[in-house]
């Protein structure tokens, strides 16, 4: 079931129920009871319950509680978009990103009618109740959703400008309830846990994202001045985590998302696996079949380079529920790559055609995938699919999309990379399913176990050898700079460093001779400065690693590119400035 068509029964089954009767409510407890306890404690702990709903896979039974008290109670309609978010977060299907973008600005309305009446002053000389104090919470988190899922739909600057408002309202708001928590004159509501761990999310969540944002994203955004210190948000949100409160489960989403995906997408794959372990078995253990932890449980096994483990708690994921398909949709894309990395080709296609079929996230990438899988198979191994990579390829352009009037950056790298198919004597790609993993930067998984790293350069080899014929086309420097970056990508994994240099060397020598792979050039200084680095010279590093920042624009990938040169260069400059942090964002 689609979640719209969900959110329609819904609310077609709330308009059919009825009050129970004498006021009592069996989710709630008796009248007696709830006369004790504040309105807002009352809402907060039925939150809570929706919420373990959620994570027992009980999605419908969980929204229908939270729906029917979203126009009247700020963490009901909170608590309803939020999981929302999630589904988008972990989804990226473009249906459920605007959905989620829609109820979210509905739930600000609603926190925004809690709020204290405006004023000139700042939060810090009012004075508030404790509801109001909490809708300032509420609005703040809703602000910081809704310009997370903008970064959702374009990982690219042109994003961040346009949350830009939300991002500076939130950011100052949260700054703020900071400040009054440290403050002799705040005092401590019945609820100061919730809202104690609510500011630890919040700050905890800028200071982390803020670390890792290319500097001109943050000027653009008129951060100057300020910049997110990663071990500050870090400890936020491990304090947040360890609460029993109602957002204790959103900063351990956080640091899930952090150390087993934003450090590997958009970083150099420093995330802390076990750290995230740590932080998943509490719930393994509470929710065995939650298919939100089965499916962090296969992605923290996939890092660590376990993948026959890894496929088993994906499959796991897939069986624990099925009303929300979506979750299956991750789970193939994560298998897809697991069976990439194992190199069987035909396994990683099944999974790329069953996301081209179900899936309505980038048709365009799917398509490319199972074009850039049966590329590695013999014509005869291609035959029971039934398809070829050449009518594969040349249907991508076709399936270009927009969602809120942008293209994914994943799926115009991958028009780009197709269109040499349109010729009648097309070069064929040399080794497409490794060109799209060093994308997803799936180098830095293989590169944890020896064999996966040898069977690689042993690929690229192959299909260096497979390139001779071609050897007079257009695409000739292009193809042998990626062959030369990819290999010394797996030579530096397996300890061979000066073959690694000579291999990302040679990319920077044909730099003027490359037609249309740009991108080439300033990842392969992006490789070979952390590779200065991991070797000692650090100040080398940083000059390759500014090189890249400073000299190279509009090419595939720029932002992600960007993004992981920005975590390069602050690891490097740690390092090189004794331990000199930058200012969290707390005052």
């Amino acid at each position: 079931m689609s979640f719209a068509a969900l959110r329609r029964t819904l609310k077609r089954n709330a308009s059919k129920r009825s009050p129970a009767p004498d006021g009592n409510n069996p989710d709630t407890g008796s009248p007696h009871i709830m006369s004790q306890k504040s309105d807002l404690s009352v809402a907060l702990e039925d939150c809570m319950g929706a919420l373990d709903l959620f994570l027992r896979n009980d999605f419908e039974e969980a929204l229908t509680r939270l729906q029917s008290k979203t126009k009247e109670s700020m963490y009901h309609s909170l608590t309803y978009a939020t999981i929302l978010q999630m589904q988008a977060m972990m989804t990226f299907d473009p249906q459920n990103i605007l959905e989620a973008g829609n109820t979210m600005k509905d739930a600000q309305a609603v926190c925004q009618r809690f709020r204290k009446k405006p004023s000139f002053n700042s939060l810090m000389n009012k004075q508030f109740t404790e509801e109001e104090i909490h809708a300032e919470l509420c609005y703040a988190e809703c602000l910081l959703q809704r310009a997370a899922l903008t970064f959702l739909q374009d990982e690219n600057m042109i994003s961040f400008i346009k949350g830009g408002i939300k991002v500076r309202s939130s950011y100052q708001t949260y700054k703020e309830l900071h400040t009054i928590l440290q403050s002799s004159n705040y005092t401590q509501g019945e609820n100061h846990s919730h809202f104690e761990a609510g500011a630890k999310l919040g700050v905890g969540a800028f200071n982390l994202t803020l670390s890792m944002l290319p500097t001109r994203i943050l000027r653009l955004l008129e951060f100057v001045g300020f910049s997110g210190n990663k071990e500050h948000g870090l400890q936020q949100l491990q304090e947040g985590a360890s609460t029993n409160t109602f957002r204790a489960f959103l900063c351990t989403m956080l640091l899930l998302c952090y150390h087993t995906f934003m450090s590997f997408i958009l970083g150099t794959g420093d995330g802390d696996v076990e750290d995230a372990e740590k932080l998943l078995q509490p719930y393994l253990r509470q929710y065995p079949k939650g298919a939100i932890f089965l499916f962090f449980a296969g992605r923290i096994e996939e890092l660590k380079g376990n993948l026959d483990t890894a496929i088993k708690r994906f499959e796991e994921c897939c069986e624990a529920q099925q009303l929300w398909k979506q979750f299956h949709h991750m789970c193939y894309w994560e298998l897809m790559w697991c069976f990439t990395y194992k190199k069987q080709w035909k396994m990683a296609y099944f999974y790329a055609d069953l996301l081209s079929k179900e899936s309505a996230w980038s048709k365009a990438t799917y398509a490319y995938m199972k074009g850039a899988y049966l590329s590695m198979l013999s014509k005869e191994e291609c035959k029971p699919f039934g398809e070829s990579e050449v009518e594969l390829f040349r249907q991508v352009p076709g399936l270009k999309q927009k969602i809120a009037g942008k293209s994914l950056p994943t799926e115009k790298f991958a028009i780009r990379k197709a269109r040499r198919y349109l010729a009648e004597n097309h070069t064929p790609l040399p080794a497409p399913p490794l060109e799209m993993m060093y994308i997803w930067n799936g180098f830095t998984v293989i590169g944890k176990h020896r064999d996966l790293t040898e069977g690689m350069l042993k690929t690229l080899d192959e299909a260096q050898k497979k390139m001779e014929p071609n050897s007079t086309s257009d695409y000739t420097i292009d193809d042998q700079c990626l062959m030369s970056l990819l290999k010394g990508l797996c030579l530096k994994h397996l300890g061979y460093h000066e073959e690694a240099e000579h291999y990302f060397t040679l990319v920077l020598c044909n730099e003027t001779q490359i037609r249309y792979d740009h991108y080439l050039v300033p990842n392969a200084l992006l490789e070979h400065g952390l590779l200065c680095m991991e070797l000692g010279r650090k100040e080398e590093g940083i000059k390759l690693l500014e090189t890249a920042k400073q000299n190279y624009k509009n090419y595939s990938m720029e932002s992600r590119t960007h993004f992981r040169i920005q975590a390069a260069l602050q690891k490097a400059r740690l390092t090189v400035e004794n331990g000199v942090h930058s200012v969290p964002c707390t005052p």
